[in-house]
C-alpha cells in the first residue's frame, strides 16, 4: 500500500486542480471581479497558514532580516500576485480548458529562463539537449495554435448545467481577439511563475525554512492583492461575497488548493523526485476538458484540444531530456568515485566535478516542478 501512495496522492491532486480550474471559472462567469477574487483567494490561505505557523515557527519570526522580507515581497510580488492575476483575468477572457492546457508550458518556460541564466546548459549535439529544443518548440507551437486557431467545436457533454452563468455576457462565446488576448496573459502568468519558482529555488537555499518563506509571502500577496483590486474594482458593494459558487470558490481554492495540494505536493515531491508531479499534468489537462464541458456547458474547440496535445509533448520531450542528463551526471559521478586505491595520486578534481554537476541537474529539476 505504502508505494501505492504516491500515486494515489498525485491523481488527489490533480482532481484538486481540476476543481480549482473549473470552479473559479464558475464564479467569474457569476459576475465575481477576478482581481478580488485573488484576494478574498490569499486572505482564506493567509488566514489558514497565519496560525500554523505561528504555533510550529514561532522562534524562528524574529529570526526574518530585513534584506529577505524585501525579498520575499518582490517573490510575492512576481509569483502569487502578478501571476494569479493575470492567469485568472485569462480564464475570464478565454476557458478552464485553456488555463489547464498552458498550465503544461512551466517547466518549459522555466527551463528557458534557466537557460538564459546560465542556470541550464544545451548540448545541441546530444539526446538529451535535442529533446530539450523539440520540446521547447512543442510548447511554442502548442501556445499559437490555441490563440490563432479556434476550428471545429465540440458541443457540451451535459446540457444541463450545474453552474449556469449569471450575465449574459459569461455566457456568449469570446471574440477571436479576446480569445488571443487571454492566451497570451496565460502564457505570461506562466512566465512569472516560471521565474519565481527560479527565484525562490535561489532563495530557499539563503534561507530553508518553507512554512514560513510561504506564510509570509502568502500576508504580503494578500495585502499587494487588496491594493491591486481596490484600483481594478473601487465600487465596494461588489466585493461582498454571497453564500453562493463565489464563496466556493474562495474557500476551495485559499483553503484547499493551497492549504491541502501544496503540501501533497511537497510530500509527493520528496518521495518520487520533482519530476514526478509534471508528469501528471496532461491527466489534469483531459479531466478539466471532460468537467468543463459537464459542468460549465464550455463548447470545447478542436485548436485547444490540439495545442494542448503539443503542449503536452513539448512537457514530455523537456523531462525526458532532463532525466536522461541526471542519469548521465549520476554515472559520471559514480564513475569518479570508483577510483582505485591504486590510484589515489590523481587529482580529486574529477570526483568533484561529478558532484557539481549532478546536484546541478538535481536541482533544475527541482526548479522545474509545475
Amino acid at each position: 500500500m505504502d508505494t501505492k501512495k504516491p500515486y494515489i496522492l498525485a491523481i488527489v491532486i490533480v482532481a484538486i486542480y481540476t476543481g480549482m480550474y473549473v470552479i473559479s471559472k464558475a464564479a467569474f462567469n457569476e459576475g465575481m471581479n477576478s482581481f478580488v477574487f485573488v484576494f478574498y483567494r490569499q486572505a482564506a490561505a493567509s488566514l489558514l497558514l497565519v496560525p500554523i505557523a505561528l504555533v510550529l515557527e514561532r522562534k524562528n519570526v524574529q529570526s526574518l532580516p530585513l534584506g529577505l522580507l524585501l525579498k520575499l515581497f518582490f517573490l510575492a510580488l512576481i509569483g502569487s500576485t502578478l501571476g494569479l492575476n493575470l492567469s485568472n483575468a485569462s480564464v475570464t477572457l478565454t476557458s478552464a480548458t485553456v488555463a489547464s492546457a498552458t498550465s503544461n508550458s512551466t517547466p518549459v518556460i522555466t527551463f528557458c529562463l534557466a537557460l538564459l541564466l546560465r542556470m541550464e546548459v544545451v548540448k545541441f549535439r546530444s539526446s538529451s539537449g535535442t529533446a530539450k529544443v523539440i520540446g521547447v518548440a512543442l510548447c511554442l507551437a502548442g501556445a499559437l495554435t490555441i490563440a490563432f486557431y479556434t476550428g471545429p467545436s465540440f458541443s457540451p457533454i451535459n446540457h444541463h448545467r450545474a453552474f449556469r452563468a449569471r450575465t449574459a455576457h459569461a455566457s456568449k462565446a469570446p471574440s477571436h481577439g479576446t480569445w488571443v488576448i487571454g492566451t497570451f496573459l496565460m502564457v505570461l502568468s506562466n512566465v512569472t511563475w516560471s521565474l519565481w519558482m527560479v527565484w525562490q529555488a535561489v532563495l530557499l537555499k539563503e534561507y530553508p525554512n518553507k512554512m514560513l518563506i510561504t506564510t509570509v509571502q502568502c500576508v504580503l500577496s494578500m495585502v499587494q492583492s487588496f491594493v491591486v483590486a481596490a484600483v481594478a474594482e473601487r465600487d465596494f458593494t461588489k466585493w461582498k461575497l454571497h453564500f453562493d459558487i463565489s464563496l466556493l470558490a474562495v474557500a476551495y481554492t485559499g483553503f484547499v488548493v493551497t492549504g491541502i495540494s501544496y503540501y501533497l505536493q511537497a510530500w509527493c515531491v520528496q518521495i518520487k523526485g520533482p519530476v514526478f508531479i509534471a508528469v501528471w499534468n496532461p491527466l489534469c489537462f483531459a479531466l478539466t476538458i471532460f468537467c468543463s464541458s459537464s459542468f460549465l456547458g464550455e463548447i470545447v474547440h478542436l485548436g485547444s484540444i490540439v495545442g494542448g496535445l503539443l503542449l503536452v509533448c513539448g512537457l514530455y520531450s523537456v523531462l525526458w531530456g532532463k532525466s536522461r542528463e541526471c542519469k548521465f551526471f549520476e554515472c559520471t559521478a559514480n564513475t569518479a568515485n570508483g577510483v582505485q586505491d591504486g590510484q589515489e595520486h590523481k587529482s580529486p578534481q574529477a570526483t568533484e566535478l561529478g558532484k557539481k554537476e549532478q546536484e546541478k541537474a538535481t536541482s533544475m529539476s527541482a526548479v522545474e516542478v509545475v
